[in-house]
C-alpha cells in the first residue's frame, strides 16, 4: 500500500528534478544564445566560429551520454548529478572570465558534459522514482525544468542589459543562478545506489528503438540551429529588431509548460502520434523564422520552438524508457548521445553556410526537413510502443 506521505515526497522529488534540469541544461546549455549576439559584436566574432563554440558544447553532450550508459560508470546516480550540477555552474560562470575561442570552446565542451550528466542521472533517478510511486503523471514537472531555465535567464539576461552591464556580467550572473541548483536539488531527490545491471540474457529491448535512437538525433540537428541563432536572426532584422531582448522569454515561457501539454497528449493521443504531431509544429516554426522575419513571424517562430522542442524531448525520453529492456539509464544515455550529435553539427553547418550565403535560410530549411524526417520513423507502426 501506498504511503500517505508518498505523494509529497514524490511531488519533492519531481521539483528536484525540475531544478536540477533548470540548471544544467535551460542555464548551462541555452543561455549561450541570448548572450551570443553581444559576445560576437564585443569580440568581432564570425558566425562560424559563434557555431563553432556552440558545437563544442554539444560535442561535450555527446561525450557525457556516451560515459554516463558505460557500464564500468558506477556510484550513486544522486553524486553524480549533484557533480554535474556544479561543474555546470562554474563552467558557465567561467565563460565571464575568458577571453580566447580556444578558452571558450574548452568550457562549452566541460558545461556540455555537465548537461548530459545532469539530463541522464536526474532523469534516471526522478523517473525511477516517480514510476514506483505510480506518480509518473508529475514527470512532466521534471521535464518543464529546461524551460524554466531558459525563461529565468532570459529574464536575468534582459534586466542586467537594461542596467548596462556587459556580456561577461551576463555569463557570471547565469552562473551565480545556477549554483542554486547544487544546494537546492540534493535536499530534494533522494540518493539511490546504483544496483549491478542484470545478467546477460535479460529483458530485450523492443524492436522501435532503433528507429526512436534515429529521430531522436534528427531531432537534435533539426531544432538546435533555430535555438542556437535565433536572437542573432532578430537582430539582423529590420522588421523584428524589436523583439532581441524578449524573443528568448517568448521561448522560455512557451517551453516551460508544455512538457505537460505534450505528455498530457501522449496519454490521450499516444506517444508516437503525439511526437509526430510535436515535430511538425516545430518544424513548422524552424521555417517560419526564416520566412517570416518580422513580429509576428518571430513570435509566432519562437512560441513554435519553445511550445514543442521540450515537449519532444519529454515524448521522446518516455517513450525510450518503455522500450528500453532493463536498466533506462543505458536507453536515456545512448538518446542523449543521438541527439548530441545532432547538436554538435547543426551549429557549425549553420554558421558556415551563413558565412558563405549571409542567410540562415538554408540551414532552417534543412532542420525543418529533418525533424519532418524524425516524426515520419516514429510514426512508422513498428516503431509505436
Amino acid at each position: 500500500m501506498t504511503s500517505p506521505a508518498a505523494p509529497m515526497r514524490s511531488r519533492s522529488v519531481a521539483v528536484g528534478g525540475l531544478v536540477a534540469m533548470a540548471a544544467s541544461v535551460g542555464v548551462g546549455r541555452f543561455v549561450y544564445t541570448p548572450i551570443l549576439p553581444l559576445m560576437t559584436a564585443a569580440l568581432g566574432l564570425s558566425n562560424t566560429t559563434a557555431g563553432l563554440i556552440a558545437s563544442a558544447n554539444f560535442l561535450g553532450y555527446l561525450s557525457g551520454a556516451l560515459l554516463a550508459a558505460a557500464p564500468a560508470l558506477r556510484g550513486s546516480r544522486r553524486t553524480w548529478l549533484s557533480t554535474a550540477l556544479g561543474v555546470s555552474c562554474l563552467t558557465t560562470g567561467a565563460m565571464g572570465l575568458a577571453s580566447s575561442t580556444m578558452a571558450f570552446v574548452v568550457l562549452r565542451f566541460l558545461g556540455g558534459v555537465a548537461s548530459a550528466f545532469g539530463l541522464v542521472f536526474a532523469s534516471a533517478l526522478v523517473l525511477d522514482r516517480l514510476a514506483a510511486a505510480g506518480c509518473s503523471a508529475l514527470s512532466a514537472v521534471h521535464f518543464a525544468g529546461v524551460g524554466t531555465g531558459i525563461a529565468l535567464s532570459a529574464i536575468l539576461v534582459s534586466f542586467l542589459l537594461a542596467q548596462g552591464f556587459d556580456w561577461r556580467a551576463l555569463w557570471l550572473a547565469s552562473g551565480g543562478l545556477a549554483l542554486l541548483a547544487v544546494i537546492v536539488v540534493p535536499l530534494l531527490v533522494p540518493d539511490r545506489v546504483e544496483r549491478l545491471p542484470a545478467a546477460a540474457g535479460g529483458t530485450r529491448p523492443a524492436p522501435g528503438l532503433t528507429r526512436l535512437i534515429l529521430a531522436y538525433g534528427l531531432f537534435g540537428f533539426g531544432y538546435v540551429i533555430t535555438a542556437t541563432f535565433m536572437v542573432a536572426i532578430v537582430r539582423g532584422s529590420v522588421e523584428a529588431r524589436s523583439l532581441e531582448s524578449v524573443v528568448w522569454i517568448v521561448v522560455g515561457f512557451s517551453a516551460a509548460p508544455s512538457a505537460a501539454v505534450w505528455t498530457w497528449a501522449g496519454r490521450r493521443l499516444g506517444y508516437s502520434r503525439a511526437w509526430t504531431l510535436a515535430c511538425i509544429l516545430e518544424a513548422t516554426g524552424v521555417v517560419v523564422s526564416v520566412l517570416w522575419v518580422a513580429v509576428p513571424g518571430i513570435l509566432l517562430a519562437a512560441a513554435l520552438l519553445g511550445g514543442t522542442f521540450m515537449g519532444l524531448t519529454a515524448l521522446g525520453l518516455i517513450q525510450g524508457r518503455q522500450l528500453a529492456g532493463g536498466d533506462p539509464r543505458r536507453t536515456l544515455a545512448l538518446m542523449t548521445a543521438a541527439f548530441g550529435l545532432g547538436q554538435i553539427v547543426g551549429p557549425t553547418f549553420a554558421g558556415v553556410i551563413y558565412d558563405i550565403t549571409g542567410s540562415f535560410l538554408a540551414p532552417s530549411l534543412t532542420a525543418g526537413a529533418a525533424l519532418a524526417a524524425a516524426g515520419w520513423l516514429v510514426a512508422s507502426p513498428s516503431s509505436s510502443p
